[in-house]
């Protein structure tokens, strides 16, 4: 196996895009392990992650600017909580 080491410097507009990107996985993440261990603690279930991904679309409404990056991105970082709290149980 060949291992290649890979350095990129983005331009300013990009570590912008980069930045936003990040803080709203980050949101998002933060918003569903909150949801999932507050309805784990309350009914001994968690959320499913269809349920996380339906509340999506209201979060993006209530902040526009959640909408900016990809969606792809910010998606696959709903479902990660549950994923992480079946770990931990």
């Amino acid at each position: 196996m060949k291992v290649v080491k890979l350095r990129i410097y983005p331009t300013q507009k990009q570590e912008v895009a980069l930045a936003k990107a990040f803080g709203c996985c980050r949101l998002v993440w933060n918003r569903s392990w909150q949801l999932t261990t507050e309805a784990y603690r309350q009914t001994g279930k968690g959320i499913s992650g269809m349920e996380l991904k339906k509340m999506l679309p209201q979060w993006k409404r209530e902040l526009e600017w959640l909408g900016d990056p990809y969606s792809q991105c910010v998606a696959s970082f709903g479902t990660q909580p549950i994923e992480s709290l079946r770990q931990l149980l």
